[in-house]
Formats: structure tokens, sequence, C-alpha cells
């Protein structure tokens, strides 16, 4: 029986290989997509700093929790317990030697421009840091007092000038004693500890011939209150501005690969359902021969998996290579490493692969379901009178759907700014869901709705389409269904973006009216000589600090230093009530926050007060903040109407409105590129199974084409009639795809609203919705129609 079986399934596939090309077309590019994505993800990996590449191990203090329970930030040692430390290990014979790892913020200036440098926040070390790499003196001598720097020689400044130097302080003028073969700016070990107190690692080098012994060495002289790295683990600490740009990659790579995951499904799901629909005849004549159901569910599965196989072997090295493009285009939009590299590897396409595999297999199991239970007599009929109403599973699936997607938008407008966007996707994709699953539901009603009208007119052609729409309602959701996801998305994407644009500047310009802002200009933040530059007005001092929350876990907290006299009151601190309802603390509680520098603060809950993101969870006196963590860059200083503005070297003035549209421009590029990317992924799909379903559509009319035929119609009359029934059933898909969408975007547009105090609704963007209509009805009008005209060609 299995050679028959392997028999029937090569026949199957040889035979309707049309019907699976769309199939097959969808596992192709989602895997592409997929592979792309998971290896431009691995290609994103943290790695080794080149300035820790000798290092034989890292000893790294443990970590705190977030606010939310999630691992955040390290918490420092102090000098002296990072100095108890590092005598032990020193005197350790397996350890040639140990290094307090420091980095802080130093930028060089030119002609009283910044030197560009993504990194700077973290450029400044000690020079005994020097030997981690190592980095190779080339010219002069290493740094000696506090005047004096060591620089990376392709700055092209020569050992003996003088540099300025931007650090948290403001400008001071170095002398430049020695150039070395890598980046940074290397100061003497008493001036890095002065400007980074705190000791966030240790790195230890090798004694020769030691092997391992260094990081048993950490373990015992740490005695548990480390965690000790060796090899590639040693990429756990990283530059933060490398972290973010890691960060803003995981979560386009996701958007991506959930887009292609989900659109595959729906696109695999939609056609084989189809599929599998018009061979209805076919099957009852396998169970008249003595086919089970169980036979008939395992020859669907086995057309599945081959198709998922197929089309998982091509799209494979298609992924591989366009993984490159993408990374590429992750780089220009400043979201992944620079040192982003890809490789060939076997892991993404094959958990691509595996994945896309899954989704064809889940796909043809639920159409299995159906087709199992046909009868033999159905080989009795033609596949064009299975049209049958909705089951009751479909209509129940799609009602629940409904509900939780109704559920999932009114949600969308309560959720923080920084989780709208995927509450109101998700609430997207349960609605369109919804719609797909009720479409065979709707359409009969709507096609009812629209042709109405014109049977006053001409009543021939519109009552065909009407009888046509509701006769075959199924078979018209099947091209309707991918429409509805590809607008669907369409509208939700460029529809936020717009919202956005429209809301965040309109928004902050008026919260910030009549002000003049500071802003850095080259640089990562503002220095001390730019508050003091501007005495008036709000400048802001951000850290992280350390805190016991009530269950006795370490949090990590953001503590905003103020110079308004309202908060800036040493010793004092004033909470949200969220956070100190977090933490478990009340006004008038002495409570021990512990800084970057190590040191431990007592201070006194002075008030609770009401949330206000203006003012900060977390609020102390700035001069107090800056005493522990001298090495924090400032906010943007925002000067009140009537105080003049000054900008120092590397800083700007602007406006409300030219610092609102700057400030959004920040980070419109990645959203419209993100948008622009995911609707592309959405309206390719949903022309492709879009069109997949017209032609097959069209190739189950052809009986119903030569009756019309027969009674005097013409093949213009019935290709403008094929036209016509595919280009209504599209628009009834955009015109559901569109009512899916509504109901997230109102809620993303009421959420930014409130957010930002701007007045504003839904808005949508027209020419991103009219291509992906077009590009639907395009491709979906020319398959049916060219369908139609094939059918005609063989003689009907």
């Amino acid at each position: 029986m299995r050679p028959a079986r392997s028999t029937l399934l090569v026949a199957e596939l040889r035979t309707r290989w049309t019907g699976f090309l769309a199939a097959f077309l969808a596992v192709l590019v989602g895997t592409a997509l997929i592979t792309a994505a998971l290896a431009v993800r691995d290609a994103a990996a943290p790695t080794v700093q080149p300035r820790l590449a000798a290092t034989a191990a890292l000893v790294l203090p443990p970590r705190a929790a977030g606010t939310d329970g999630s691992p955040a930030d390290r918490i420092p040692w102090s000098e002296q317990e990072a100095a108890d430390l590092l005598a032990a290990l020193r005197a350790d014979p397996r350890v040639a030697d140990a290094v307090a790892d420091r980095a802080f913020y130093a930028q060089a200036f030119r002609d009283g421009r910044p030197i560009l440098d993504q990194g700077a926040a973290e450029a400044g070390h000690g020079w005994s840091g020097a030997a981690l790499a190592p980095y190779r003196l080339l010219t002069g001598r290493a740094p000696a007092a506090a005047d004096e720097v060591a620089v990376d020689a392709a700055l092209g400044v020569p050992a003996g000038s003088r540099l300025t130097v931007n650090l948290t302080a403001g400008h001071a003028e170095f002398t430049v004693t020695g150039t070395l073969d890598g980046p940074g700016y290397w100061f003497d070990d008493r001036t890095a500890a002065a400007r980074a107190p705190g000791v966030r690692a240790i790195a230890l080098l090798a004694a020769p011939g030691t092997g391992t012994g260094p990081a048993a060495a950490a373990r015992t002289a740490a005695g548990g209150r480390a965690e000790i790295v060796t090899g590639p683990a040693r990429a756990a600490l990283q530059p933060r501005h490398l972290e973010h740009r890691r960060f803003l990659a995981t979560q386009l790579l996701a958007a991506v690969t959930a887009l292609a995951l989900f659109t595959t499904a729906f696109a695999v799901a939609a056609t084989l359902a189809l599929h599998t629909a018009l061979r209805r005849r076919d099957l009852g004549l396998l169970r008249l021969i003595g086919a089970g159901p169980g036979r008939i569910r395992r020859m669907l599965l086995g057309e599945a998996a081959a198709v998922g196989l197929l089309g998982s072997a091509a799209g494979g090295p298609l992924g591989l290579a366009a993984a490159p493009l993408l990374g590429r285009l992750l780089l220009r939009l400043d979201a992944a490493p620079p040192d982003l590299t890809t490789r060939i590897a076997a892991g993404p396409p094959l958990l691509a692969g595996a994945v896309a595999t899954t989704v064809s297999l889940l796909a043809a199991w639920t159409s299995g379901r159906t087709a199992a239970r046909v009868a033999p007599l159905d080989a009795l009929l033609d596949s064009r009178d299975s049209d049958r109403g909705t089951g009751r599973l479909r209509l129940g699936c799609g009602l629940a759907a409904l509900a939780a997607g109704a559920v999932a938008a009114g949600a969308t407008a309560a959720t923080t700014a920084d989780d709208r966007v995927t509450a109101a996707i998700t609430a997207t994709a349960v609605l369109t869901t919804a719609a797909a699953l009720l479409a065979p539901v709707l359409i009969g009603p709507l096609a009812r709705a629209v042709t109405g009208p014109l049977l006053r007119l001409r009543p021939a052609w519109p009552l065909l389409l009407r009888g046509e729409l509701t006769a075959s309602a199924r078979r018209a959701a099947a091209v309707a269904a991918p429409v509805i996801a590809a607008v669907g998305f369409a509208v939700l994407l460029s529809g936020t973006v717009q919202t956005m644009r429209a809301a965040y500047p309109a928004g902050q310009a008026l919260q910030l009216a009549g002000q003049r802002i500071v802003t850095d200009d080259g640089t990562p933040g503002t220095t001390d000589e730019a508050a003091a530059a501007n005495p008036i007005g709000k400048a802001a001092l951000p850290v992280r600090a350390f805190v016991r929350s009530a269950d006795g876990t370490t949090t990590a907290v953001d503590v905003l230093g103020s110079r308004d006299p309202a908060w800036d009151r040493p010793g004092e601190a004033t909470l949200g009530r969220s956070l100190a309802d977090r933490l478990g603390v009340r006004a008038g509680q002495q409570y021990g926050i512990r800084f970057a520098d190590g040191a431990t603060v007592p201070v006194r809950i002075a008030e609770i007060l009401p949330d206000d993101p203006a003012r900060g969870a977390f609020v102390m006196s700035r001069a107090q903040v800056r005493e522990h963590d001298p090495a924090a860059l400032g906010d943007d200083i925002f000067v009140p109407a009537g105080a003049r503005a000054t900008a120092v070297p590397g800083t700007a003035v602007h406006d409300a409105m030219r610092y609102a549209l700057d400030d959004y421009a920040t980070d419109a590029r990645l959203t419209d590129t993100l948008a622009a990317l995911l609707i592309a992924v959405a309206t390719g799909y949903g022309a492709l199974a879009a069109a997949n379903g017209a032609a097959a559509a069209a190739h189950a009319r052809r009986h119903d084409l030569a009756v019309l035929t027969t009674v005097g119609g013409t093949h213009r009359q019935l290709l403008a009639l094929t036209a016509a029934e595919t280009a209504l059933t599209v628009a009834i898909g955009a015109a559901l795809g569109i009512l899916a969408a509504l109901p997230p975007l109102a809620a993303t547009a009421s959420g930014l609203a409130q957010a930002t105090g701007a007045h504003l609704g839904p808005q949508l963007h027209l020419p991103t919705l009219a291509a992906t209509v077009l590009g639907s009805l395009a491709t979906a009008v020319a398959a049916s129609t060219l369908t139609t005209w094939r059918t005609f060609r063989r003689g009907g």
C-alpha cells in the first residue's frame, strides 16, 4: 500500500502543480524572510569587545532587577570593595594582572565642533586598561597627570600637541602624551577613577601557562559575590550604544518574522483550503474505491509536507542571499552594530524551513478535517457544487476572534507608548482573522447591497454577479481573505505612522510652547558646562541607581537629578505613586540608595505624588546626584520664555517646533522604514494569495462559462464578467480589511492624543491604501481573466 500511496501523492503533485504553486511561493517567501531575519539576528549577537580581547576572564558584579522584575543593570562595586577584590586577585599566582575596567564620556573637539563618535559616551578609560586589548603605544609615553591623555593614532593628533576634550564637566585642554593603535581616550588611572569611581567589571590577564587558572582564582576570591565569564561569554560586557542598537535590531527583526509567519500561515491556509474544496469530487472518488478518512488526511498532509519542504529548500538559500541586504538596511537605519557581518550557516534556513513546513502541515490538517468527511456519493457531484454554508466551527471561531479583537482594540488605547504599536498589530491580526473566517457569511449580503442599485440599470450582469457571489461565498472568501489581511495591515501600519507624525511633534510643541531648548549637537548629552551657561530652566540629570524593594531584592531605578527648587533638596527624594507602591515605601521613610560610585546614601522620602512623566518617578537634588555619579550626561535643557538660552560648543538652541520636529525625526526614519517593509510583506503575500484564489475560482467556473457561452455569451463578455466578479470580491475584501484595522487605529490615535495632548483622530495614508488595493486588484483580475482566457483557448 505504501508504494501506491507514494505514487498517488506524486501523481497529485504532478497533475495539480498549478493549484499548489501559490502555497509553494508563499512558503518560499516566508522561509526566505525568516531565514534572512534569523541570519541577521545571529550576526548582530554580542561579541567580545576588541579592547578586552586579551583578557582571560571578566569578574562582574551581580545584576539588579528592573522595576518589572526582569534582570537589569549590574550593581557597581565601590572603590573599597573593588580594591579588596583586586588585592585578592593580584595575590594569586595564576593572575598576571587584575584591572578595574572603567568607561566614561570623552570626546575630542576640533575647531569648536565635536568629532563624531557613536561610542563617545564610554570612550574614556584608565591607562591600565590599554593592556586588555592589548593596544600598543606607537609614539610618546603614557599619561601621568590629570591634564594628560593618550589617543588613537587615527585621530591625527601628534604627541606633544594640545587637544580639547569634552567631559561631563565640560571642555578641557589636555596634552597628548602618546598615540596608540586602538580607539579611545586614555587617562592616568587616578583621573579615570575620579571620573568613574564605581567599578562595573574587573578584567583578568592570565599568567603564562595557567590556562583557566584566572577564572578559578576569581571564583575563589569573589566567593559568590560576582559572576565570572570567560571565552565568548565575555561579550556580556557591552557598550550601551551597541546594546541599544541590538535592541532596535531585535525589535525590527521580530516584527518582520512575526508578520512573515502570520501572512505565510494566512496565505498557505487559504490556498490549501480552496484547493482542497475544489477537489471534493476527486476525494469522493477515492472514498468510493475504498480510501478511508485517515488515508485522505494522510494524503493531504503529505502534499502539504512536500510543498513545505520544497518551498523551504528553495527559500532557505534565497534568505541567506538576502541577509546581507537586510543587514545593510539596518546599518543605514543605525539599528545594528557597526561590525555586523552576516555569515552562511545551516541553522537559520533549517529553523525557518521547519517553521514554514509546520505551518503548511497545520493548514493542511485544518482543511483535511473537513475533506476527510467527504461522502463517497460526492463523487457524483461536481466540485463547484461543494460550496456549502459556513461550518459551525468556522463560524464559532470567527465570532470568538471578533470578540477577542474588540477587547484587544479597546486595550490598545490604555497601553504604554512602548507597547502601543505591538498591541495594535495584535488586535489587527485578530480582527483580520475574524473577518476572514466570517467572510463567507458577509460576502453574500455585501454583494446584494452593492449590486442591488445596478439591477434597475442593466439587470443581466449584476444579477449574475449577485448569484455567483451568493452561491459560491466560500470560494469568493478565498479571494477576499488575503486582501483583508493585506489591506488591514497596510491601513494600520501606514495610518499609525501618519498618526504618530501628526501627534508627537504637535503635542510636544504644544507642551513646550514659548520655551527655548538647549540640546546636544554631535554629542551624546549635555554637560555641566551647558547647564551652568543656562542657569534658568529645567536641566535634568538622569542616572541609574539601586534600591531595596519590599521583598528584599535590589532593584534598578531611574533617578532624576533636578535643580528645580521644589525638588533640589539634598538628602530628600520625591517619588511617583506607582514606583513607591512597587518599592513598598511611604512618605517620611528613610531609604538607602546605592549610586554609580558604589556608595549607599540614606535619603528621606519627602513626598509621594501622583505619577507625572514630566517630573519623573524618582527625583532628587541634582548636586547630590552629580556628587555620586560624575560620569552621567544631562538631558536637554528647557529654558522658559523670557530667559536667555545659551549654546556652548557641542550644543544647539531650538525653538519648540524645531525641537519637536527634530526629536520626532530621530525615530521617524526607523518607523517609516519598518512600516514600509512590513506593508510590502503583507501586500506581496496578499496579492499572491488573492491571485491564486482568483485563478482557482475562475477554473472552477469553467462549466458555468460553457453554459453561458451556449446561450449567447461572447468571450469578451464573459472575460468582463469574470473581471467584474473578481474586482467586486477584492473590493469587499478591501472594505472588510479597512473595517478590521480602524478600531485598533482609532484606539492608537486615542492613546496618542491622551499622551501628547494633541487633538487628532485616526489618520489614513491614502496613497498606501490605494497602492495595496490596486496591487491586489491587478494581480487577482489578471489571474482570473488569464485562467478564463486559457479555458476558452482549450475549448471550454
